[in-house]
């Protein structure tokens, strides 16, 4: 559950950047628009930082069966 509310608020926040992006650039505001930019940014590094948690946590798992296994076979 905890990686979909991640996936969803990464969303929301990348929809909200563009938002302020474009509302920064259709009134020539560029703090607004760098401000949408960042936020944008800064989502999808949380993403890939999800993903690559998501891939240590499975690499993990993966190393602790096969060692299991290889105990098993070798008592």
């Amino acid at each position: 559950m905890k990686n979909s509310n991640a996936k969803i608020h990464n969303k929301k926040e990348r929809i909200e950047g563009r938002m302020q992006e474009a509302a920064g650039e259709l009134t020539g505001n560029q703090q607004l628009e760098l401000k949408g930019k960042l936020r944008v940014i800064n989502a999808d590094v949380k993403s890939k930082m999800d993903v690559k948690e998501k891939v240590h946590d499975i690499k993990e798992n993966v190393a602790k069966k096969v060692n299991d296994t290889i105990d098993k076979k070798h008592k």
